[in-house]
Formats: structure tokens, sequence, C-alpha cells
């Protein structure tokens, strides 16, 4: 049965697994401390929160959490961060750190959507264009066949009515010369 003080720690940490919707499992065995205090500076301007783990904890929480797999995370000194929000903003707010960072800072693991990732594989979020780009994409991908068909369907439309103006535009002449015909006769 664990203490007090880590059934509370077991509780914070199972409330930010359950709220987050990105989490990144880093090694920082090897900064200093003034390092490890610019991390967490730019991770929070960021809106990421930046959490020192212990493993059996992490676990426990993860397990409770209903994310399970978020335990891959964590294997020897790991350092969590959260992301509550955007993923890319989690992912771009790493990949700007990342040239900055000491030698001795790597990502691990990324958690998203139930799945464990590859580190690297947060570049490449990174690299994505922000949600309303896709979505502006997506919707003129979409809206391209739709107007191609629009057109298709209203040509036949179109002729018959150019179709019937002509008859139209033809039918006073038509109706005169029928007219001198029956009197001619």
């Amino acid at each position: 049965m664990p203490t007090a003080k880590k059934a509370q720690m077991i509780e914070e940490l199972q409330e930010r697994i359950a709220r987050s919707t990105i989490a990144v499992g880093t090694g920082y065995r090897g900064l200093t401390v003034p390092e490890m205090d610019q991390l967490r500076r730019r991770m929070r301007a960021a809106g990421i929160e930046l959490r020192v783990v212990k493993n059996t904890l992490t676990r426990l929480a993860a397990e409770r959490a209903g994310k399970p797999t978020l335990t891959q995370l964590v294997d020897g000194p790991t350092a969590l961060a959260f992301g509550y929000g955007d993923i890319l903003a989690v992912a771009r707010a790493f990949s700007e750190y990342l040239p900055t960072a000491p030698p001795a800072f790597s990502i691990r693991a990324v958690y998203l959507d139930g799945q464990v990732l590859p580190g690297r594989e947060l570049g490449e979020l990174a690299r994505l264009p922000a949600k309303e780009v896709l979505l502006a994409q997506v919707m003129g991908q979409l809206q391209s066949p739709l107007a191609t068909l629009a057109g298709l369907l209203e040509a036949p439309v179109t002729e018959l009515a150019r179709l019937l103006e002509s008859v139209a535009n033809q039918l006073p002449t038509l109706l005169e010369a029928r007219a001198r015909q029956l009197e001619s006769a």
C-alpha cells in the first residue's frame, strides 16, 4: 500500500495523464539544474507541463487513467511532458527547443491517441501544417470534384436553355413566314 504522499502523487499523475492529449517521454540525465529550469520555462511558455516522474507511480497512474500503453514512455530516469491542447503546438515547442538543447537531453517516445510513437515522429508532427490549414486543404480537395460534377450536371440544362432560347427567338420569324404562306395559298 503506497504512503499518503505517494497516493497523492499517483492521483496528480493520473489526472494529468487523463487530461493530456499528448505525452512526451524525455531523457534528462546529465542536464544541470539551470538547463532543466530553462527547459521547464520554455515548455511552460508553450503550455506544456514537464514533470520528473517515478516509473512505478507513473505505471500505476497510467493504469488508473485508462492509458496503460503510456507506461512504455518511462524507462530509467524520465521526465514526462504533458500537452493538453493542440498536439502540433507541443511538437513545435520541442522542435524549437531541440537545436539549442544540451546533448544529454533526448526525446524517447511520444504517447498520442493510445499509441506510443518513436521520439523522431515528434519532428514529423511539427512539420505538419496547422489544423486550420489542413481543414482548408481537405475542403478544397472535396470541393474540386463537387464543382466539376455540378458543372457536368449543369451543362445539359444550359444546352437545353440555349436551344429553347434559340427556338423562341426564331419563332416570330417562323410564324410570319407561315402566315405569308397561308395568305398566298
